[in-house]
């Protein structure tokens, strides 16, 4: 108890050379803390980039290929799904709800789909949070477009604004729908997910920009019409038996070549494809806290030689030299503990005031909660490998107490 009570006066007593050390401990414990949450929350939130939905059923390609095509509008199709298949499908025992979507357009740049209003009831994100809308409503004539948040915010649009669709996906188009301009009507809150990416229409209005048949543009307007083919649809089902078995029978569709995925499975086999990003982060972190130990230990044996003085005086006064070992272990662990503490108070501090930034800009759900089982363990060790790193200048001053140095003029 003696010997704490020394550490903590000679720490004080030492108080701006400790601060530095302990403020690289602490930010060193909050960038690794961040780094291991935002990973591990990051991966959470890919999967969740859509939820609550059973399968994404498109043309026969590869299911990542229709995953990224469908969800992340990231590529294309050659082909489509029939509208007869659509219904066909979508009328089995057991599908609760169904959306259709239909891609190829584009306005600069951003991806437009169309679909119908059970989109915006059904469609989840996240952990099946729905779509909700920060200004307007929904469609409900066939000439009016939902906005995703980061296209009103990055092309400056508000409610009541005339925007014209392009054909294709690409940021340059050279043909332009402008005989059918659509009116801004809703403006939906951010995800963090492609849909702020995405420009929302009437499945209807694909057909009738790309000079199909539609009922007059008023308020009654069939707001589905009767599209030829769609890109893909989502759907939803009372039981995971009625999944797998309507699976089985898209995936053997004979009137169709037709491919039915799991977006959960098939998300999970996408991060895999991904995992070098993950160890490229768990990689940053080790190199930030060894940076960190590395100062640490340095200042401690800058200290040391400054020190001398007072190992002498307290050698001249008893102290033996397993004491002074013991002390200088004691202080560069109540360093380090002080630094572990105050990078969790900044680490809870920095998911706080940044959890909103990282949903709406990066779609990174943090979960501000309890530290983990392996957040502590990490701590632990960071805990761990400062007391040995303090264990070097504690056996310096052990030697130094032994030998003839020590027995200085005072």
């Amino acid at each position: 108890m003696i010997l704490i009570k020394l550490a903590y006066k000679s720490l004080l007593n030492r108080r701006s050379s400790v601060l530095l050390t302990l403020l690289t401990i602490a930010i060193s414990v909050m960038l690794l803390l961040s780094i291991e949450r935002v990973r591990i929350d990051a991966k959470s939130s890919f999967s969740n980039t859509i939820s609550g939905t059973d399968l994404i059923v498109g043309a026969r390609t590869g299911d990542i290929q229709l995953l990224l095509s469908s969800v992340f509008r990231i590529g294309h199709t050659n082909n489509g799904v029939s509208w007869q298949s659509y219904e066909y499908i979508t009328g089995q025992r057991g599908v609760k709800w169904s959306i259709p979507i239909s891609l190829g357009d584009s306005h600069k740049g951003q991806a437009v789909l169309g679909t119908t209003l059970d989109y915006f009831n059904y469609y989840r994100f996240g952990k099946k949070q729905p779509l909700s809308f920060k200004q307007g409503h929904a469609f409900n004539t066939i000439n009016q477009v939902v906005l995703g948040s980061g296209v009103a915010s990055k092309l400056n649009y508000k409610l009541g604004d005339s925007i014209v669709i392009s054909h294709g996906m690409g940021s340059t188009s050279f043909h332009h729908h402008d005989d059918n301009p659509f009116k801004v009507v809703g403006i939906l809150n951010a995800t963090g997910t492609p849909v702020d990416k995405t420009l929302h229409i009437p499945l209807a209005a694909i057909d009738l920009i790309h000079g199909g048949h539609s009922e007059e543009h008023d308020e009654h307007s069939n707001l589905v019409g009767h599209p030829k083919q769609i890109t893909a649809f989502l759907m939803g089902f009372n039981s995971p038996l009625y999944t797998l078995q309507i699976r089985r029978n898209i995936n053997q569709y004979k009137k169709e070549a037709l491919l039915g995925i799991m977006p959960t499975v098939t998300l999970k086999e996408l991060w895999e494809m991904l995992a070098i990003v993950e160890k490229i982060l768990l990689l940053f972190s080790v190199v930030v806290v060894i940076i960190s130990l590395l100062g640490m230990l340095t200042t401690l044996l800058a200290n040391l030689n400054q020190r001398r003085r007072e190992l002498a005086i307290l050698r001249s006064v008893g102290a033996r030299p397993w004491q002074l070992f013991t002390l200088i272990s004691i202080e560069s662990l109540l360093t380090t503990l002080l630094g572990c503490i105050v990078g969790c108070v900044l680490f809870y501090a920095l998911m706080f005031f940044g959890a909103g930034y990282l949903q709406s800009h990066a779609g990174i759900s943090i979960n501000i909660a309890m530290l983990s089982y392996y957040e502590l363990t990490l701590i632990g060790v960071i805990m761990i490998a400062g007391f040995i790193i303090g264990l070097i200048p504690a056996t310096r001053a052990y030697f130094y107490s032994l030998s003839d140095g020590m027995s200085i003029k005072i």
